[in-house]
């Protein structure tokens, strides 16, 4: 990603090192024809990869290997578009911040709904790891208007790392069928739903990303209480 010039980056995700490494060796080599808006636009048709495998997974499981080939190529296109531009000193901080992160929050929404699509998980609760995921998104900008930080990773797990959980998922769903055949009926809220395996996993996440934004935001209200106490009344 590629964010404004004065935003502190913290991204200390498990393959953070190793990643960062591989991303500057393939910037290095890539033709000089390659930009950075043709890499962001890669990572859009990986999103839309991803999403279509998803759904074609109604008609059969082993469609899931065309979503983990999306999660390959989103992850190429949009972790590889600012390593570019910081390669070769080409950097637009505030271009490349507003279209890196439109275009991300549009990747993810495509590819959390292409899921939803799939037999494998309700929509509803898809939905939920979407708003999670929005509103953390939310409040990583927030940050990084207030206080000039871009918290790119969570408890060690950063976009790299959640899409390799995505894949290993797909690839255990595609080999282990009954993960994919166990249903339970339940009902919530008086609606009534077929509770499976990655339910259950999309109910985590949802309340995980939840978590991570709570903290955040309890943590952070001292901080801004600090720097800017209240006025006294004259």
């Amino acid at each position: 990603m590629e964010e404004q010039q004065q935003a502190n980056r913290i991204q200390t995700s498990i393959l953070n090192d190793i990643e960062r490494k591989a991303l500057v060796w393939m910037a290095e080599r890539m033709p000089a024809w390659v930009t950075s808006d043709h890499l962001t636009f890669v990572g859009f048709i990986g999103a839309c990869v991803v999403a279509t495998g998803y759904a074609l997974s109604n008609l059969n499981l082993n469609w899931l290997w065309l979503s983990c080939l999306g999660f390959v190529i989103n992850w190429f296109g949009d972790s590889l578009d600012g390593s570019i531009a910081r390669v070769r000193g080409t950097q637009r901080k505030t271009y490349g911040f507003f279209i890196d992160h439109n275009v991300d929050v549009i990747n993810e929404t495509i590819m959390f709904v292409g899921v939803g699509t799939s037999p494998l998980v309700n929509m509803t609760f898809m939905m939920g790891v979407l708003v999670a995921y929005l509103m953390l998104s939310v409040y990583v900008y927030i940050d990084c208007h207030l206080k000039g930080e871009m918290r790119l990773t969570y408890g060690g797990l950063g976009p790299t790392e959640f899409r390799i959980l995505a894949i290993l998922v797909n690839l255990m769903f595609i080999y282990i069928p009954a993960l994919s055949t166990w249903k339970t009926h339940i009902v919530l809220f008086h609606n009534e739903f077929d509770f499976g395996v990655l339910d259950a996993i999309a109910i985590l996440v949802a309340i995980i990303l939840f978590c991570f934004y709570l903290i955040g935001f309890f943590k952070d209200i001292k901080y801004f209480s600090r720097i800017d106490p209240p006025k006294k009344q004259d």
